[in-house]
């Protein structure tokens, strides 16, 4: 059975244009269109979507206040599309706030260089979101290996951009991560949180850090893969929320306790120095091997030349596989790594890379991990 699709958005030409694309997948049909938000919110609660697409700027009732009406009426996926902006940026953040799923550029030739690649993206992340919704026909994301955006910056890119997993309009069934046996130790002396996250990781990242004391012990680096226009609006927006010092990573930044750095959009984010004094280098990356910008993979094993086995390496929601090479070498150097839970997750593709090659110890509900964090570092 196709999963439903409302379309919501006041031009007809961009109604038409996602009907279209999504309509080329046997797995999805466009059941209606709405032409604002308020119109949105009426439809949901009649016609059970199991996905909406939704834009921002819109008559009678924007796209922020359409979110939250139905998320408290009638809840449903939504896919926001935004523009890259900064203060597109803001508006994106706040309807993920408010209970969507994820978000797209508007600007389709942002997320890829042919219409064929950007509607292959679109069906994609509808359809994972589609799942999320339905648990029952969820099925895991596949994290194997994909060219297409690897000749696409990954700056302009969405949350949770397709560069580490295939893009296909049907969706694999891998084998799942073995449970949890892990528990947590407070014998271990930590140096240093590192986080990576992807598709739904926003939410998740402030879910965990505004549980973080002030007196927070360790330093914070954070990889969210994210469009350059975005990382300091959601930097700014976690320190005004967290009690520990939220900021975007500026080359040459010195790694505080009780400091969060975020990876910029764009470029890479790699530790430099020493253990006693790590200090962060921010660069351009025009490697076409490297899908990602940030990666995780790239920043995890800078941290373990520096910090060798002292660090706390946690991965959250996110398609794809980037973050578990990283975390490989992170937990050969001793490090301990935890990863998200499925049923928690936006879309299990990164936390089940490294569950399944048996890199995680530990795999958490995502409102657990504040709780378990602060077990394991304060001693």
């Amino acid at each position: 059975m196709a999963y439903k699709v409302l379309v919501v958005d006041d031009s007809s030409f961009f109604r038409r244009r996602v009907s279209d694309i999504l309509e080329s997948d046997p797995n999805l049909t466009v059941i209606d269109f709405a032409v604002n938000g308020q119109e949105a919110v009426d439809k949901a609660k009649t016609l059970r979507p199991d996905v909406i697409t939704m834009d921002i700027e819109m008559p009678v009732l924007n796209g922020i206040d359409a979110v939250k009406q139905i998320m408290a009426k009638s809840p449903t996926a939504i896919l926001m599309f935004s523009s890259l902006t900064h203060q597109g940026a803001k508006a994106t953040l706040e309807a993920l706030d408010a209970g969507a799923l994820d978000f797209l550029p508007k600007k389709f030739n942002e997320i890829a260089k042919t219409n064929s690649d950007a509607g292959n993206i679109l069906k994609q992340r509808v359809l994972e979101i589609a799942q999320k919704k339905s648990p029952s026909a969820r099925r895991t994301i596949s994290p194997v290996s994909n060219s297409l955006l690897r000749n696409k910056t990954v700056a302009q890119a969405p949350i949770g951009t397709l560069g580490g997993a295939r893009v296909s309009s049907s969706v694999d069934n891998v084998r799942s991560a073995p449970r949890n046996t892990g528990h947590i130790s407070k014998d271990k002396a930590y140096k240093l949180l590192a986080i990576g996250t992807s598709t739904g990781g926003p939410v998740a990242l402030q879910k965990v850090l505004t549980q973080l004391p002030e007196n927070f012990p360790l330093p914070i680096i954070m990889i969210q893969h994210m469009p350059a226009a975005f990382t300091l609006a959601f930097a700014n927006r976690l320190n005004s929320l967290c009690k520990v010092k939220v900021k975007e990573a500026e080359n040459g930044d010195v790694l505080k306790p009780g400091h969060a750095y975020l990876a910029p959009g764009g470029k890479q984010m790699i530790l430099e120095g020493s253990a006693s004094n790590a200090r962060l280098k921010i660069f351009e990356d025009d490697s076409p091997r490297i899908a990602f910008k940030p990666s995780v993979d790239i920043s995890f094993g800078s941290a373990a030349k520096i910090y060798s086995g002292d660090v706390l390496g946690i991965i959250l929601t996110g398609m794809g596989s980037d973050g578990r090479e990283g975390s490989r070498l992170l937990k050969s150097k001793g490090a301990t790594i935890w990863s998200q839970d499925e049923e928690s997750c936006v879309v299990y593709g990164m936390p089940q890379a490294v569950a399944v090659a048996g890199i995680s110890e530990l795999a958490l509900p995502l409102l657990e991990f504040p709780k378990a964090i602060i077990k394991a570092v304060i001693k």
